[in-house]
């Protein structure tokens, strides 16, 4: 089993966004049996709210629950259980090297790393009001992040 904890500052917006869009992906692949996806803040911020509602609403408008899901901090423990932990930005790499110790495993990446344009940073809606852009983004991310996975997957067998 894969084990993958999206990150970003508050986990209202952009790493819920992500947690729920890849568990859709993984549901219409039927690859559930394959993955753990969860999300986490670097901050304290926001922990115990839902998610942000004009996030709630851009899963929603595309098919995708968020039903349930409340903000919570990354934890050091956290580093040791999940394979990968998928930041949105450069300041949650950060964060979440501080949170975990350092990264003497390499399991701390940005999203957009897999993205079809392999690089930069996904921006937070809750500055630029811009959710059509983040979806775009995180959807864009996620397709690369499973690709690139299953291709691993497919490698080792």
């Amino acid at each position: 089993m894969i084990r993958i904890l999206f990150v970003c500052h508050g986990n209202i917006c952009r790493s819920p966004m992500a947690e729920f869009v890849m568990k859709d992906m993984v549901r219409r692949k039927v690859l559930e049996h394959r993955y753990e996806i969860a999300s986490a803040a670097t901050s304290r911020e926001e922990i115990g709210n839902p998610v942000y509602p004009p996030a709630r609403r851009k899963l929603a408008e595309n098919g995708i629950s968020c039903e349930g899901h409340h903000a919570r901090q990354m934890t050091k423990a956290d580093y040791e259980y999940y394979d990968l932990i998928v930041c949105m930005d450069k300041a949650n790499v950060k964060n979440a090297q501080r949170i975990a110790g350092g990264d003497s495993e390499n399991k701390i990446m940005l999203l957009l790393n897999y993205a079809s344009r392999k690089c930069g940073e996904v921006a937070d809606p809750w500055y630029t009001g811009d959710f059509e852009a983040t979806w775009q983004d995180v959807t864009d991310g996620c397709r690369g992040l499973i690709e690139s996975l299953e291709h691993v997957s497919d490698q080792s067998i």
